[in-house]
């Protein structure tokens, strides 16, 4: 309906006005209800492939990882923690609170003519220091995997902090997952292993070790606004596994470099660039081929978005219950009323209009539909049952406060 930072705010502006529920009673719903909300996440997915037109159905889907950290002030708040926050910008590196591990789901689907990929958060986990941030990324991917079995090509995009072998070794375990990401500038990364020259003697398993300065040619002209270059490679991340390199840089000549590595071929995938949204996918050649695994790492950039866009206008870190099993609960409700916000434009005709439209523009629009209706059940509701003056002007002042107006 509209940002809420609390429970008891939600209470009093909008649910006490459709039930007879104390309040206490959503308390409870959040922390001791036996709801399963790691079920949310395969239903949101379910409903997110649905909206795949015909067309599209081989087109590669995208699963993003990344966490985010909610700062809270106080003792009160379980598994709160001492953080570090590269991004903090409260004097220090550090701050108190939660961090959050989340995943996206970015599918296919058409805006005019092209391909526009819809994103929707599927849900956060909160990180427990008996259990690592990586594994349970890598049990958040198992657990949607199944509703993805039957997508030729999903891929997981994540930067340098995921990309370690307790999280990328999961690529192995479904046939049709691969994963891109961002890695450290120290990796090791050797040169395939040389050909058997038949003597005697246990063959190499891998070549000599490469350097992303002295090894990798970048091409003579800026892609997307960067150099780039690409190769085969072993790494000891991937273990026996020959994957792609790219190393990237602004500047061909004195410009820092970055290094990213993907299991997924370019000739593994059959995607159609020419009908992209956005550069420089959607610019075709023969030459830019080998680069697209790299173009297709900016979809990550989509979690980055969504994270500002509930913290800012849904209250996504403005949670006051303190026990962790309320707190998920309350994150991952918050959450879904996001997606039904992406989704349902695309679900049902009467709000097309909307799905090129901010998310929050169309709750707001949503939100002043409701509220009357609202009002309307109400006051037929007091009307019929008594007919008293007090009680038809308490309903209209809820109705006029709800406007944004005062008496």
């Amino acid at each position: 309906m509209e940002s809420a930072g609390s429970i008891r705010s939600l209470y009093r502006h909008f649910l006490s006005g459709i039930t007879e529920k104390s309040l206490n009673a959503f308390y409870y719903a959040c922390s001791y209800a036996k709801a399963d909300y790691s079920r949310f996440m395969n239903v949101t997915a379910g409903m997110a492939l649905k909206l795949i037109p015909e067309k599209l159905s081989s087109q590669p889907v995208f699963l993003c990882m990344d966490d985010t950290m909610a700062a809270k002030f106080g003792k009160k708040f379980e598994d709160a923690s001492k953080l570090f926050d590269h991004a903090a910008h409260n004097g220090s590196n550090y701050l108190n609170g939660h961090c959050f591990v989340s995943l996206m789901l970015c599918v296919p689907v058409w805006n005019k003519d092209r391909i526009h990929y819809l994103c929707v958060p599927l849900g956060y986990r909160m990180w427990q220091k008996k259990e690592s941030k990586l594994e349970l990324a890598a049990s958040m991917v198992r657990h949607v995997m199944p509703v993805l079995r039957t997508k030729k090509n999903v891929v997981l995009l994540c930067d340098s902090w995921y990309v370690k072998k307790s999280l990328v070794s999961i690529v192995d375990e479904y046939e049709n997952l691969d994963l891109i990401g961002n890695a450290r500038l120290d990796s090791v990364i050797y040169d395939l292993p040389p050909q058997r020259t038949g003597k005697r003697g246990r063959p190499a398993t891998h070549g000599d070790r490469l350097s992303i300065q002295d090894d990798f040619t970048l091409s003579d002209e800026k892609i997307g606004g960067y150099y780039m270059a690409v190769r085969r490679v072993l790494t000891n991340i991937f273990g026996k596994r020959t994957v792609l390199a790219y190393v990237t840089s602004a500047d061909k000549e004195n410009g820092g470099r970055r290094l990213y590595f993907s299991t997924v071929f370019p000739e593994q995938l059959q995607i159609f660039c020419a009908w992209q949204e956005k550069s420089p996918l959607n610019q075709t050649g023969s030459s830019r081929m080998q680069f697209i695994p790299l173009m297709l790492y900016a979809f990550r950039w989509n979690i980055e978005v969504s994270y500002y866009e509930q913290k800012t206008f849904w209250s996504l870190c403005s949670y006051m219950v303190r026990s962790r099993k309320g707190i998920e609960m309350l994150v991952n409700l918050i959450n879904i009323a996001y997606c039904a916000m992406k989704l349902l434009p695309y679900q049902d005709k009467t709000f097309s209009k909307y799905q090129t439209e901010s998310v929050q523009e169309f709750r707001f629009v949503l939100s002043e539909q409701i509220r009357q209706q609202v009002f309307y059940a109400i006051f037929v509701k007091k009307a019929e049952t008594h007919i008293k003056s007090k009680a038809i002007i308490k309903v209209l002042k809820q109705l006029i406060q709800h406007q944004g107006y005062y008496l």
